[in-house]
C-alpha cells in the first residue's frame, strides 16, 4: 500500500479529480516531474515533492484564473495534517510551496524550487512552453530549454 493512499482516497472525492486541465492526470505528471527533478537535484525531498504534486491544485475553483488556489491548498493541507506521514519541517516546506506556487517564481530551497518546476514543466498541457529563466533547478532549466517553442 502506498503510504499516501489515505490522501489519495480523499482526493478522489474532489470535484477536480477528473478535471481535464488541473485534475488528477496533471497532479500525477507533476509528481513524476518532481521525482525526475529529485533524481537530478541534490537536496530535494521526494516525499514533499510527491505531496505537492497531489495537493497543489486540489482546491482550485476553476480551470481559469484562480489566484487563491495555492493558499486554499495550503490551508487544506493543514486541515489533513494527521494524514500526511512527514515531519513538521517537511510540512512547513510543503505548506510554503503550496501557498506560494503561483506567485513566487524562484526559491533557494531545493525542494520548493523542484515543486515549482515540477508544476511548470507541465505547462505544455495548456499550450505554454516553460521558460528556463523561470525555473529553479538546473535540470528543470535544461528540460525546458529542450522543449519545442510554439
Amino acid at each position: 500500500m502506498n503510504k499516501f493512499e489515505p490522501l489519495l482516497t480523499i482526493l478522489k472525492q474532489n470535484p477536480r479529480w477528473n478535471g481535464h486541465i488541473h485534475g488528477q492526470s496533471h497532479w500525477h505528471r507533476v509528481v513524476a516531474n518532481g521525482h525526475t527533478l529529485a533524481d537530478h537535484t541534490p537536496g530535494v525531498d521526494r516525499e514533499v515533492v510527491e505531496l505537492f504534486g497531489l495537493l497543489h491544485d486540489c482546491k482550485r475553483e476553476n480551470d481559469g484564473i484562480d489566484p487563491e488556489h495555492g493558499f486554499r491548498a495550503a490551508q487544506y493541507a493543514k486541515s489533513i495534517r494527521k494524514l500526511l506521514p512527514i515531519t513538521d519541517i517537511q510540512f512547513e516546506i510543503l505548506h510554503h510551496a503550496l501557498a506560494n506556487h503561483t506567485d513566487e517564481i524562484h526559491n533557494s530551497d531545493p525542494t520548493i524550487g523542484a515543486c515549482y518546476d515540477a508544476d511548470r514543466l507541465d505547462l505544455g498541457r495548456v499550450g505554454v512552453t516553460p521558460k528556463p529563466h523561470k525555473l529553479n533547478t538546473e535540470f528543470g532549466k535544461a528540460l525546458a530549454a529542450k522543449m519545442p517553442r510554439g
